[in-house]
């Protein structure tokens, strides 16, 4: 069942997910589209589909009993937080009650991340969002796509708006984030942290 605190204005939703990318066919595998990539595997393994809204494309479905929205922006990353706002406040939710899912530099390709808050960590998307929000407190799930190896002289700019390497499994990424986003809708954020956040050979989360 749904877990969000209803003690708030009343919101036709219990989560809003939305997954950070860029529309056009040329950014479709880029790294930097893996939030897209994420709630059209969500829309697809329960069966709902799209419909333009709040300069993006919108979907609706039920997780594990709490109601959820999807949400791609179509604003372009710089923009995603026009679309983002627009939605929570149509929902009449608060910043808990909405998850990002984002590319993450800072992560090794396919390490997952579930938080609340933390900083922006130099992420275009995020920081549009932190701005139209007024707050930097609402969830993400970070989905690791590692930075450029030794010798690639790519920017980093670059390397997100490039696809992945042919070795990388994208499909499982992408089935394991969303497998995060389903246990999150359904158990909440702690049992979602314990199953799906990895620590590295230092320990750290």
């Amino acid at each position: 069942m749904g877990w969000f605190r209803r003690d708030k204005p009343v919101s036709t939703l219990d989560l809003l997910v939305a997954g950070l990318g860029n529309p056009g066919r040329e950014y479709a595998r880029n790294r930097h589209n893996i939030g897209f990539m994420v709630v059209e595997e969500l829309a697809r393994r329960h069966d709902t589909s799209f419909r333009a809204k709040f300069h993006g494309r919108l979907a609706e479905l039920r997780l594990e009993g709490s109601r959820v929205a999807l949400l791609a922006p179509e604003t372009f990353m710089n923009e995603s937080g026009r679309s983002l706002a627009a939605a929570a406040r149509y929902f009449k939710l608060q910043p808990e009650q909405l998850l990002v899912v984002h590319d993450d530099v800072d992560l090794e390709p396919g390490r997952l991340q579930l938080r609340m808050g933390g900083g922006l960590a130099g992420h275009n998307g995020l920081r549009s969002i932190a701005a139209a929000l007024a707050t930097k407190e609402f969830l993400r799930l970070r989905v690791g796509v590692g930075r450029p190896g030794r010798g690639d002289r790519r920017t980093v700019a670059d390397f997100v708006l490039s696809n992945f390497d042919s070795g990388t499994d994208v499909e499982a990424i992408v089935s394991r984030a969303a497998g995060a986003v389903e246990l999150l809708a359904g158990e909440g954020l702690d049992t979602a942290q314990a199953r799906f956040n990895e620590r590295d050979s230092a320990g750290r989360e």
